[in-house]
């Protein structure tokens, strides 16, 4: 244990994870070790025989497992971004621990009578607004998690977390492997009709990887959309696309299905035994919208305003499918068609700007806007390591030079890492006092286009919006300030989290901001105006539809996480059923979205997932302020900044939108931007 250099602070530049210098084997024993570090001080406070106050009880809790959380956190995002099979049997075996570690605290009857007994002093106590918030999250933390409950009662919670706890990573592996263990295989040139370029290059490098002849197309997103969107041949369409909906739905050792019921089944119950009626009762209880039938409402009236515009487009797509020789679109031919139509009506594709959107400019526009919104600056380090030579790491300075954050990027797709873009954190922010501030180590993970022999990694304006998105999240980790790490950064109520994410995509549709880096890759000539023109009018192009497909998603959530699960007896007719209002296309047999939806059966998102379309009422309104003054105003910019990103979950969200914004949220804005109102 003495050589195991997880169980100390790491001696590197600023901290930063050794990735070169960690052994695999180390992760469990460092673990184990630092849960009976941790289990020392939960001792300490048990034992102190003083009245509890807010500093040797709640501060006193809020101070363990530092360095816990440091080694969990680097073990849990090799898992998502650069696993194996050993990485992925040692995260098994991690989880296993640290759930029975959350739950001998989450349940400790002793621990929990002196929170609760702090917390009964709440008003009498001289706490500053930080303080407040800490000690209500601690004390619901302990209630929600079971500690007032009667001793079998905490048996079983114990049993539902563990087994739930394995579940979400066991469904996580089965949908990365459905995804790496389909590929197309092209022989004939004939069949590449319609495919641009860098598509094609793209996959004769993967069929050369795999040492086989022709081109290879993937599952992963810069090989599969291109194709969807492109591919002339409607046959090799269809069977990617029902490759594709259908992951982890083959009745195998990969099916997802049983997975779910469980998940579904265990959530249920442990909402049940804390004395909620669902799961999405229990979760929407810490959200900003407190009832499921506040959720469905607000789902509801978006559906409302945008079926109908859904409708319409689809019958535009139909008119294109007729020119086209299709006479009965499915599917698989909504992404052709929809690029067809955008060129008919646009006069603009996807190809027309992609050499404008070099991955390096668009990161470095970022950057640039950063820096004129928030006065901070980028620094790339070389002499900070990295887990994939694909990481690239930047220091991160503030208005004064002075060192702000860690930034790593991982930006291409491999078959050891999960499908999707996301941003987490290797260090987290806290400023407990002098000498004790912690500055946070922030990550972004995306699955872009890969860089080929001829060209470099050109992105889409899909994977540009997404590169703002989560470098918005970034934002939020790397200019947190609070004093107490769980309120820091994205420790946010989950309907506010993505609020800063959606705002950041607003300036990809500024002329303004698109003209700091849109250049073109060979000649550095800025994106044309017209083209800027058509980028900020494609903002509405198929806009119904997509409202409509994100409305599903978080109905099909909402019905998981708020039904009577002891109905459900088949995975494939209960999405359906849940789906039929917001259907445009016939079902395809064999494939189901319940399968691979890891957002809300691995990730944190169950009950949770309509908060991309309530942050999106939040953004559009907020960005309306910067509208108003101009897109960089520095006082604006300030505000959002010290109201917002810079807050944490130190405040209600609605209590940090109103000192920015000065008003409540309205919705008009966002219908007004997707074009469903005039």
């Amino acid at each position: 244990m003495q050589n195991n250099l997880l169980v100390k602070e790491f001696s590197t530049p600023f901290k930063s994870a050794p990735f070169s210098k960690i052994n695999n084997q180390d992760f469990i024993p460092a673990i184990e070790k630092l849960i009976q570090e941790s289990e020392t001080q939960i001792k300490a406070i048990e034992e102190n025989l003083q009245l509890p106050t807010f500093s040797n009880t709640i501060e006193a809790l809020e101070k363990i497992g530092l360095q816990l959380d440091r080694v969990t956190s680097i073990l849990f995002n090799l898992n998502s971004a650069q696993t194996n099979e050993e990485i992925q049997e040692i995260t098994q075996n991690a989880s296993k621990i640290l759930t029975k570690f959350s739950s001998d605290v989450s349940l400790n009857t002793v621990i929990f009578n002196k929170v609760k007994s702090v917390y009964g002093t709440l008003d009498n106590l001289i706490l500053d607004e930080e303080q407040k918030i800490l000690l209500e999250k601690t004390y619901k933390g302990f209630k929600r998690n079971g500690a007032d409950l009667q001793e079998d009662k905490k048996n079983r919670l114990r049993e539902i977390d563990l087994k739930l706890s394995q579940l979400g990573l066991i469904f996580g592996k089965n949908v990365l492997d459905e995804t790496n263990r389909f590929f197309i295989q092209i022989e004939e040139e004939k069949e590449l009709v319609g495919l641009p370029s860098y598509a094609i290059e793209a996959a004769k490098e993967e069929a050369n990887q795999r040492e086989l002849k022709g081109w290879v197309f993937t599952l992963q997103i810069p090989s599969y959309l291109p194709f969807m969107k492109f591919s002339a041949n409607r046959e090799l369409r269809e069977k990617m696309s029902i490759a594709f909906g259908s992951k982890a739905f083959y009745n195998n050792e990969k099916d997802n299905q049983q997975n779910i019921l469980e998940i579904v089944g265990l959530k249920k119950e442990r909402a049940n035994l804390l004395g909620y009626n669902s799961y999405a009762q229990f979760v929407l209880e810490e959200r900003m919208v407190k009832e499921p039938a506040a959720v469905f409402s607000f789902l509801e009236e978006l559906l409302q305003k945008s079926l109908p515009a859904a409708k319409k487009e689809i019958e535009e797509l139909k008119a294109i499918g007729l020119e086209e020789g299709i006479l009965d679109i499915k599917s698989w031919d909504h992404a052709y068609l929809s690029e067809k139509l955008k060129e008919k009506k646009l006069a603009f594709s996807d190809e027309q700007i992609k050499p404008y959107f070099k991955l390096e400019n668009v990161l470095n526009g970022a950057f640039e806007i950063a820096n004129r919104l928030f006065g901070i600056s980028f620094i790339e380090r070389k002499d900070i390591e990295v887990y994939h030579s694909d990481v690239w790491v930047y220091e991160v300075l503030d208005e004064n030079k002075e060192h702000l954050s860690l930034l790593y990027t991982d930006f291409f797709p491999r078959k050891e890492k999960r499908a999707g873009a996301w941003m987490t954190s290797f260090k987290n922010q806290s400023n407990y006092g002098l000498n004790t501030s912690e500055r946070p180590h922030i990550s972004i993970v995306c699955n872009f286009t890969k860089p080929t022999e001829s060209n470099p990694s050109l992105l889409t304006f899909d994977e540009v919006t997404t590169l703002f998105h989560e470098f918005g999240h970034a934002l939020h980790g790397m200019l947190a300030n609070t004093k107490y790490k769980s309120l820091s950064g994205t420790s946010v109520l989950w309907d506010f989290v993505e609020l800063p994410s959606q705002f950041m995509e607003n300036f990809c549709y500024e002329k303004e901001a698109l003209s700091l880096f849109a250049k073109h890759y060979q000649t550095a000539e800025v994106l044309p105006e017209e083209l800027i023109e058509k980028i900020i009018i494609s903002k509405k192009f198929m806009s119904g539809y997509q409202t409509l497909r994100q409305i599903s998603f978080s109905m099909l959530d909402m019905a998981w996480y708020n039904s009577d699960i002891s109905l459900v007896k088949n995975v494939s007719e209960f999405e359906q059923e849940v789906l039929q209002p917001t259907q445009l296309y016939p079902f395809v047999e064999g494939t189901n979205m319940s399968c691979s939806f890891s957002h809300i059966f691995q990730g944190g998102y169950a009950a949770g997932y309509y908060s991309y379309k309530w942050a999106e009422v939040l953004d559009a309104d907020a960005f309306e302020a910067f509208k108003e003054k101009g897109i960089f105003n520095k006082e604006i910019a300030i505000k959002f900044k010290d109201t917002i990103l810079s807050m944490g979950g130190t405040r209600q969200p609605m209590d940090l939108y109103l000192a920015f914004r000065g008003k409540k949220p309205n919705v008009t804005p966002l219908l007004k931007r997707a074009g469903l109102i005039n």
